[in-house]
């Protein structure tokens, strides 16, 4: 355990925010006179929900730390002032750099060459994990089962298996469900080329086209790092409910967008009903593949139960969101921890990377 009370920074990214505009737009207000005060009718205020962020900076200073916020804002500047930051520990929330998911990793290898100790994955795990066609190749290698796939770019397509319909075409450089709507499900080579074309246009990224892997949605958590790694209990998207005809897949509106009918039907659960050897079966897939891709600290690994029993990888999750009411929180939390307490274990994980004289020298991958 850390005794030490330790400075902790929340690295997070924002993009889209033009500084000098927010600026001329916070003057605005200033110089509006004052609203003239009516009579309102009082109505019971709404509980604001606290972002991922705000719950683990509360979590650190309830373990005694000193918790701070540090944005990327896109610009050069943001970058000159992180290799000045002097926590002890940077805590890394970020998921780009202005906007551009494929600088994630550029992200943590900065903060690498700064020689800031920081929690989660270093970027030789997060390209592997990104780049979904060559972690696939990967599992391939360790014997991890994972559909079948082909990749296509600027007309030109990769076989790397023969594959056959229905496939589901996503963008092979997106997470977090970016490009996958109920249309990504295609049965003929017509709408496969529609759907190619389309992730082109829209993400100028290569296609990943991967058989559909009818079945149950699986998520494992696992967190340590390397030999002393261990999957938390399961946890499944159900899709069951879903309207009859839909895709039973986790779109972007079935995983973020609160007003759609799809996010409403849907909801994550502890898997409980999954027999010892399933059950077994689905967490040792989830390590290999977790230790495959080098990932460290935390991450949540995607699978597909297909009725037969087989279980695939979809995809592996780096740094997953750690939001209270989230998969990787609520997996913990059947795990018998408390949210200050999963937040303390990966303070205490990505510090036992580093030598404790001084608190620095450098990141591995």
């Amino acid at each position: 355990m850390i005794g030490a009370k330790l400075k902790i920074a929340l690295l997070y990214d924002v993009w889209n925010e033009d500084p000098v505009a927010a600026a001329a737009k916070e003057k605005e207000k200033e110089d509006e006179p004052p609203a003239r005060k009516t009579r309102r009718k009082k109505t019971k205020k709404k509980r604001k929900e606290m972002t991922d962020r705000e719950e683990i900076f509360e979590a650190l200073a309830k373990l005694g730390h000193e918790p701070s916020y540090f944005e990327l804002d896109g610009r050069p500047q943001s970058l000159h002032s992180l290799s000045r930051c002097d926590a002890d520990l940077i805590f890394n929330l970020t998921e780009s750099f202005d906007g551009d998911d494929t600088k994630e990793m550029n992200v943590v290898a900065y903060v690498d060459l700064l020689g800031i100790p920081y929690t989660g994955a270093g970027p030789h795990s997060i390209f592997l994990a990104q780049d979904k066609a060559v972690a696939k190749k990967i599992f391939a290698f360790h014997d991890i089962k994972t559909p079948f796939f082909a990749t296509a770019y600027r007309g030109r397509i990769e076989h790397a298996h023969d594959i056959s319909f229905p496939l589901i075409v996503k963008p092979g450089l997106e997470d977090g469900s970016i490009g996958i709507d109920v249309g990504s499900v295609v049965r003929n080579i017509k709408e496969m080329m529609e759907r190619i074309q389309y992730i082109q246009d829209e993400f100028d990224s290569p296609s990943l086209i991967e058989e559909y892997i009818e079945g149950r949605e699986i998520y494992a958590g696992v967190l340590g790092s390397y030999e002393t790694a261990q999957v938390l209990p399961l946890v499944e998207l159900d899709l069951s409910r879903l309207p009859e005809g839909t895709p039973k897949i986790a779109t972007y509106d079935v995983k973020f967008e609160k007003n759609t009918e799809v996010y409403k039907l849907t909801k994550s659960q502890l898997a409980e009903d999954l027999d010892e050897a399933t059950t077994k079966r689905l967490s040792d897939t989830a390590l290999a593949a977790y230790r495959a891709l080098k990932l460290r600290d935390y991450g949540r690994i995607d699978m597909r139960l297909a009725p037969n029993g087989d279980v695939y990888v979809i995809e592996a999750n780096p740094n997953p969101w750690l939001a209270s009411r989230q998969e990787f929180a609520m997996a913990a939390r059947a795990a018998g921890r408390s949210y200050t307490e999963l937040i303390g274990e990966i303070v205490e994980l990505a510090m036992s990377r580093y030598p404790k004289a001084g608190f620095a020298n450098g990141a591995g991958n």
